[in-house]
């Protein structure tokens, strides 16, 4: 379709009625057994969510993409076993977590690339991660991760 030529008055009308358009949309493209999820793409298995692409069994979530088995997470990237984080990419097993950067086995933290088995930014070993995030995850009521 080719447009005749446009000037700004027509080309902000039109503009806001694109936008108007896409923000009632609701429908899925290319979902299998997602429930009460509602502009997503290509995602498998998921429930409640909006804006996810490429999901698969998340829950709760908002504006993922590439990412899977994540609960109440938004705007993440490439990224599984989320627990409430946001802005995570490239990262796993976090939970309460924000703008993590390859990162793996995180409880609270902020900000953080490349760190492994961190609470509230600060490294732990091993059993110490997990002895500390099983008593935060009962008290604060989360999923044990």
């Amino acid at each position: 379709m080719t447009l005749p030529e446009l000037d700004a008055k027509t080309f902000e009308a039109r503009y806001r009625e694109l936008q108007t358009a896409f923000s009632r949309g609701t429908d899925n493209v290319s979902c299998l057994h997602c429930e009460r999820c509602e502009k997503c793409v290509e995602c498998t298995f998921c429930t409640q969510s909006t804006g996810l692409v490429r999901c698969h069994y998340c829950s709760e979530c908002k504006d993922c993409t590439d990412c899977s088995h994540s609960v109440r997470s938004s705007s993440c990237l490439s990224s599984s076993h989320l627990i409430e984080c946001e802005r995570c990419t490239q990262s796993a097993y976090l939970v309460r977590c924000t703008g993590l950067r390859g990162c793996n086995y995180c409880f609270g933290c902020v900000g953080l690339t490349a760190k492994d088995f961190h609470i509230l930014n600060e490294p732990h070993d091993r059993t110490a991660y997990f002895d500390i995030v099983g008593r935060l995850s009962r008290a604060l009521r989360l999923p044990v991760p």
